[in-house]
């Protein structure tokens, strides 16, 4: 309920007026039976066609007044409802952007996507649906009622005995219900789950050839979705089959218990078409009310589930409201690493430990070690997707912490290992750092990426269509390009992370060298599993098990350090000339 007042807030005014569209709709419907009993009962008198005239006129107008009402108000029930909605959806994603990647990974990508989608549209649904259906049950009960106890009171007590009957077994099956639906929604994780695995891996699961045990898992998670709907579902049904029994049995009672009250002379025939209509309309408004009220467990479960995330303290955050100037240019020591330690929240070990090394201007350091070594890693805790530990890191004799995570990312060119690229176009790609960017600027990036002679080579050029992910490129394209893409910011600091290895030799060294000249006013840092790559390094950091055992040029290392002389005989047969 919080979430909705909170996201409400903005378009109160939006909402007065829908509710005082529902009223006039409401108020107009009550007030047609009256007047339709009026009618009648001036049929069975001696009344004029002028008066029969006038009461008809007056049913029209009451009949256009509430269907103006009923329209426009349906309008702006929707209208708000997409407002939230919308409001919901933003709020989500400009969260998850906050998200650290161990936040992100406790939710998981299934469950944000489905928080952002099914659940938002099951709260969109459910408010617009409460607002029309259940609101107005109050009042129409009260109105209802007191009319009806006007004309006799014994159908009075007749109505409210039906209606509370009623209330009691929705409110009983809405018990029933709540639980269901919060499985439900577990369920819906878990479906999208496997589904986004089995579309993402297909390959894998074809080379595998577990087409089928992946359809077994598959049917498993449907299934189990499909019968817990199912059970939700026949709620609804029995519901709406009791409530229907329950508006035929009171319109029989009134008929039964109205005819000798009109050959008493308490009644006329008007008066029991005005106590089924009042009747009726209560009844069919508390029908709709059960249904809608039946989803709300399950728009409470999206609601905590919504508000999961958006109250989630991220691991990560800007500790000042402001950064001060930064001197770059003048500022050798670009890059710092003073006795950094480094632990997962959930690991009992530190995956990082004393890591001291610099990354000076106009200089390339590289980072090499065995899988698992922690490489990746320090790459995060440079752009701050982690926070040290222990120590600190310098982004110009500044510790990152004290600089907002935007400033500290706009000094950066981060190309990492798994070249992604958005859809759009090869300009838009290469735009992503730098939105203002010229096409002489974006064709000169190319050509230092060893991109330009397969771009050039499209017909559409920069202009040619990328694909969700860059799928229509092969892998070494895509790095090509994802290095395009950071060339253009022009940061004062490169991190390659392994962003070479879909390269061939030949690119690679073309590209390493076309390199030096571009970046002789940045520092560079390379992540690397191939000395090949990295061998020319001013400095190369060897880790091993997240610990920092050998620092100093590939001479120095091949030398000094045994580990990095153990990766350089895994790559090489020549060891003696090396």
């Amino acid at each position: 309920m919080k979430l909705i007042l909170r996201f409400l807030k903005p378009h109160w005014k939006l909402f007065v007026i829908t509710i005082l569209l529902i009223i006039l709709d409401v108020a107009g419907a009550l007030y047609i039976p009256t007047l339709v009993a009026e009618m009648m009962n001036e049929g069975t008198s001696k009344s004029t066609l002028n008066d029969l005239l006038a009461t008809g006129g007056q049913i029209v107008i009451a009949s256009i007044i509430s269907g103006v009402g009923a329209i426009l108000g349906g309008y702006t029930c929707s209208l708000l409802s997409s407002k939230i909605g919308k409001d919901l959806r933003d709020a989500i994603y400009e969260k998850s952007l906050k998200l650290s990647m161990y936040d992100f990974k406790q939710f998981g990508t299934a469950s944000i996507t489905t928080r952002t989608i099914s659940d938002i549209t099951n709260i969109q649904f459910a408010f617009m649906s409460f607002i029309q259906m259940v609101l107005p049950v109050p009042a129409i009960f009260i109105i209802s009622c007191t009319l009806s106890f006007r004309l006799d009171v014994v159908v009075g007590f007749m109505l409210i005995a039906v209606l509370i009957i009623v209330m009691l077994v929705a409110f009983c099956i809405m018990r029933i219900a709540s639980p269901v639906f919060r499985r439900l929604q577990k369920l819906l994780d878990r479906m999208s789950t496997v589904l986004i695995e089995n579309i993402t891996g297909v390959r894998v699961v074809r080379a595998f050839n577990k087409q089928a045990s992946e359809q077994k898992r598959l049917d498993i998670a449907f299934t189990d979705y499909a019968n817990t709907s199912i059970k939700a579902n026949r709620m609804f049904a029995n519901l709406d089959g009791l409530s229907f029994f329950s508006i035929n049995v009171f319109v029989v009672l009134i008929y039964w218990f109205s005819g000798g009250r009109i050959a008493a002379g308490y009644f006329q025939l008007g008066d029991i078409t005005a106590l089924i209509e009042y009747a009726l309309l209560a009844l069919f408004y508390l029908m709709m009310a059960q249904m809608v009220i039946l989803t709300l467990p399950r728009a409470l479960e999206c609601c905590h589930r919504v508000q999961d995330v958006l109250d989630h303290s991220p691991e990560i955050i800007d500790l000042v409201s402001e950064d001060k100037d930064i001197n770059l240019e003048n500022d050798d020591e670009v890059l710092k690493f003073n006795n950094v330690y480094f632990r997962f929240s959930d690991a009992e070990e530190d995956t990082l430990s004393n890591l001291n090394f610099t990354c000076r201007r106009g200089e390339t350091t590289a980072i090499i070690g065995g899988t698992g070594s922690g490489k990746s890693t320090v790459a995060s805790l440079i752009l701050r997707f982690h926070d040290v530990t222990e120590g600190t890191v310098y982004l110009n004799n500044k510790d990152i912490r004290q600089m907002k995570q935007h400033s500290l990312r706009e000094h950066i060119s981060y190309i990492q290992q798994k070249a992604w690229l958005f859809s759009g176009t090869i300009a838009e790609n290469l735009c992503y750092g730098k939105p203002n960017a010229t096409d002489s600027e974006l064709k000169h990036a190319l050509e230092i990426a060893q991109a330009s002679d397969f771009v050039n080579s499209l017909p559409e050029g920069i202009g040619a269509y990328v694909a969700q992910g860059g799928v229509n490129f092969s892998g070494g394209q895509r790095q090509r390009l994802s290095i395009a893409r950071a060339l253009v910011k022009k940061p004062e600091l490169y991190i390659f992370d392994d962003s070479f290895s879909a390269l061939d030799f030949k690119t690679d060294a073309s590209l390493r060298k076309a390199l030096e000249s571009e970046t002789k006013d940045s520092a560079v840092l390379i992540i690397a599993q191939r000395v090949s790559t990295i061998r020319n390094a001013n400095q190369i950091v060897v880790l091993n098990e997240g610990k920092m055992v050998g620092l100093g040029t590939h001479e120095e290392l091949m030398e000094s350090c045994k580990v990095y002389k153990e990766i350089v005989n895994s790559q090489t047969k020549e060891v003696k000339e090396v």
